[in-house]
């Protein structure tokens, strides 16, 4: 089976034996049919604005007026655009649609791509490179929801640098998975004159780990499955009884609570400004999950792994609304059948999965994909996207799991993750299909201003590295 081959490093030949193309994508295949969209339940979640905890970034910034033209532009939330234009002014989008419909203003820049292709950003939600170390542990404790890696972002490394060269301009920066409760992570654009203004908001999410890398043994308990869970129910209570005290106190019914340090984010958890983001995979342990974190606690949850066979959760999944950003494994060797299993697929498609009757699965909009990175290199994000399409997602859907749904996954879909007027203007120049690895990144603009520019002429050209 051909599929075989992707089992190795993703840095092997790729494009020779994938082929991919947007016309050549799986599409109109019945098994895509869905009998009603996937919706994430978000809970009771406040409007920016309205967040009590959560800081977001700035709503505007400093770039020059451009006028973008290409030969496709893909926004994903609408459809392709045959010779398009973009205007960019104060890093947003101010226009985009055909050239021969939008009229450039004075005073902006063309900048004529040719054949080019342009796309949203890509956004990774599984991400530790964002900061110039890999410091994203601590072992003392199992549960650490005083950690956080706000103060960790920097802009001016190597890994970063490399992750605009692979189109990536938007990260979920988390803590690492040696506790069950590494702390919360940061959601942050991966250029900007300075990490304030790469801000998009914090916290991004509450990193929460259940089973595999914790069972290394962290603290003094915590080290076996019921205890894992004994401790993270506690934590999450004590920061639901200290959310809950705020809430009675701001309707006049109580006291004012002492300021804890140690459970101020887990308040905001319980508003619902932002989700859990869960390292769970295997089945019986994303059951767990689902069954903790959503059911039992009512949070704002999605998946971050899904890997091995936690696939045969996807009916459960989309029951609940809980999204799933799949990676780093993209792919699953069934033990009974021997089958190659594309783990995205999947989730999105569902199927038989081992149970009695097939189950759904959570559809175009409740799929992403990630790299773990560095586990896979930051870089190589649309790498993962196209062993995914290989192994069956469709094409469209692997295209919104890089974009608009790992946006809407985290909430921050009203300023990333499509090309819409008033969005934020983070794009990248591809020289064709940005899911097949014979193409590659030509320029790319995030918060309206050109970072990264490959193109004769342009600031990498000759650079041997970013």
């Amino acid at each position: 089976m051909k599929a075989k081959a992707i089992l190795g490093p993703t840095i092997l030949a790729l494009a020779p034996l994938f082929g991919l193309s947007a016309q050549d994508a799986p599409k109109g295949d019945a098994k895509t049919d869905e009998p009603a969209p996937f919706v994430i339940d978000y809970g009771k979640r406040p409007a920016p604005k309205d967040c009590k905890v959560a800081k977001w970034g700035p709503d505007s910034y400093e770039s020059p007026n451009y006028a973008v033209r290409c030969r496709k532009i893909l926004p994903v939330t609408g459809e392709p655009i045959e010779n398009g234009t973009i205007l960019v002014q104060k890093g947003k989008i101010l226009a985009i649609g055909k050239s021969d419909e939008i009229e450039v203003p004075d005073g902006f820049e063309v900048v004529d791509c040719g054949d080019g292709w342009i796309v949203p950003g890509f956004i990774d939600l599984h991400c530790h490179i964002a900061g110039d170390g890999f410091d994203l542990n601590d072992m003392v404790h199992p549960t650490n929801p005083e950690f956080r890696t706000l103060d960790l972002v920097g802009l001016h490394h190597d890994q970063i640098k490399e992750a605009l060269q692979g189109g990536v301009t938007s990260v979920l920066y988390i803590p690492g998975s040696g506790t069950n409760m590494g702390g919360f992570g940061t959601l942050t654009k991966t250029a900007g004159r300075n990490v304030e203004e790469a801000l998009i908001r914090f916290p991004g999410s509450l990193k929460i780990a259940q089973a595999g890398n914790p069972e290394r043994g962290a603290g003094d308990m915590g080290a076996g499955r019921i205890g894992m869970n004994f401790g993270l129910r506690q934590t999450l209570l004590r920061g639901k009884a200290y959310s809950d005290a705020w809430l009675a106190y701001e309707a006049g019914k109580g006291e004012k609570p002492k300021f804890d340090p140690a459970l101020h984010y887990l308040r905001g958890l319980f508003l619902h400004e932002y989700p859990c983001s869960v390292h769970t995979q295997i089945y019986q342990v994303c059951l767990e999950t689902l069954r903790q974190l959503h059911d039992e606690l009512g949070l704002w949850v999605f998946v971050d792994h899904g890997t091995f066979d936690a696939y045969r959760m996807s009916g459960e999944a989309r029951k609940r609304g809980v999204p799933v950003c799949n990676g780093p494994r993209q792919v699953w060797v069934d033990r009974e059948t021997g089958a190659m299993i594309g783990n995205a697929a999947a989730w999105a498609l569902g199927g038989q999965h081992g149970w009695l009757q097939p189950v759904p699965g959570v559809g175009r909009d409740g799929i992403g994909i990630n790299t773990d990175s560095p586990v896979i290199p930051q870089e190589e994000l649309s790498v993962q996207a196209a062993m995914a399409v290989r192994l069956g997602l469709p094409w469209e859907w692997a295209l919104r799991g890089l974009t608009i749904n790992p946006a809407r996954f985290v909430g921050a879909d009203h300023k990333i993750g499509s090309l819409e007027v008033g969005k934020d203007a983070d794009f990248v120049l591809w020289t064709g299909d940005p899911i097949d690895p014979r193409h590659s990144v030509r320029k790319v603009w995030v918060s309206g201003s050109i970072h990264y520019d490959r193109d004769p002429g342009g600031k990498n050209e000759a650079d041997r590295r970013i």
